[in-house]
């Protein structure tokens, strides 16, 4: 389980940390829970997400389905002007 590796990370730093997890993962056939807010990270290295907003789960699927979720781009995006 990893809470928040990316916080305080730079750009780069943040796509060597995704490298790196799906590295371990891969090469010891693992199961990581990554609870991060980084959605970019989140997006390259997950198999399966799931959304909270608040505690309550809005959202659960594979990545491409995630994103188009509406609750998703609502709750982390903003449903515009």
């Amino acid at each position: 389980m990893l809470d928040e590796p990316a916080a305080g990370l730079t750009h780069a730093e943040v796509g060597e940390l995704a490298e790196t997890i799906a590295a371990i993962r891969d090469e010891f056939d693992l199961t990581v829970l990554l609870v991060e807010h980084h959605m970019a990270m989140v997006m390259a290295i997950s198999d399966q997400i799931v959304v909270l907003d608040f505690g309550s789960k809005i959202a659960e699927g594979t990545p491409e389905t995630v994103a188009r979720d509406p609750r998703v781009i609502e709750a982390y995006l903003g449903s515009g002007p």
